[in-house]
């Protein structure tokens, strides 16, 4: 397949959860596998990568080998061990808005749903290039269905408190699959008015793949969008960078024109 994301006109995204640095991986782990980023980046080439469970030290990083980028995202202060939602935009982009909250009933203090395994978060970023905008998010959901139902609803809500006339991309791991409940709130009916389209209508593939290459589960990362932009193209990235995989997900990227 074309690498869709490849030094391409509009502008292109991606998504990939990297898998946190402390894991224990054996020969996946961070040490390891950082530099198979490094070629991943080198060849697509996006607008904006959307990255969940970044620890500090992989912040970090991706900051030495993404020079021509800016970032948000990241939790200050916060445990030694925590993991971010980032948002790596290139600098010919200009992040005029952004917002850092968590997935729970206080959503701008540290905390989580009753049901929820993990404190979950979620960034939201407005990026400006000459006359165009756009309105990121990025989020990583929880496993418990509920939970992920109420993550969805608080997202839209924040949403709609945004500009209703610049499009949105929605992008994360969702630990759900198309169908579930958190996916049809966002992309069937919520009281808001705010319904998301998926790049991969009526087709979907996988994406976590726990360094195998082989799919395990359905199609857990998504990228969602809506307003004036259209999906131009997309891609599943499964191939290997270094001779092995960066991650236990495959990179989800989207290319969009404007309207």
């Amino acid at each position: 397949m074309e690498k869709i994301c490849k030094n391409q006109p509009a502008f292109s995204v991606m998504t990939v959860n990297i898998r946190f640095g402390l894991a224990d991986d054996g020969p996946n782990n961070w040490i390891y596998r950082k530099n198979r980023f490094a070629s991943l980046f080198q060849i697509h080439k996006v607008d904006f990568i959307a990255m969940q469970e970044v620890n500090n030290f992989q912040k970090d990083y991706f900051q030495e080998i993404l020079q021509d980028y800016n970032f948000i995202g990241k939790r200050t202060p916060a445990p030694s061990n925590w993991q971010d939602n980032i948002i790596f935009y290139k600098n010919s982009w200009e992040c005029i808005h952004e917002e850092h909250f968590f997935l729970s009933d206080t959503p701008s203090v540290p905390s989580r749903l009753p049901k929820s395994i993990w404190p979950r978060q979620c960034v939201i970023g407005i990026f400006k290039n000459n006359d165009r905008s756009i309105i990121l998010v990025n989020t990583h959901f929880d496993f418990e269905p509920s939970v992920q139902l109420k993550s969805a609803q608080i997202i839209i809500e924040k949403l709609s408190h945004l500009p209703r006339d610049i499009p949105v991309l929605l992008m994360g791991d969702f630990n759900a699959e198309p169908g579930s409940p958190c996916y049809n709130e966002f992309t069937a009916k919520n009281k808001w008015g705010i319904i998301l389209k998926d790049i991969f209508p009526g087709k979907f593939s996988c994406t976590h793949h726990a360094f195998t290459g082989t799919c395990k589960g359905g199609h857990i990362d998504w990228l969602l969008y809506c307003g004036s932009i259209n999906s131009k193209n997309r891609e599943i990235i499964k191939d290997k960078f270094k001779g092995a995989y960066p991650s236990d997900h495959f990179p989800v990227c989207g290319l969009f024109e404007w309207l």
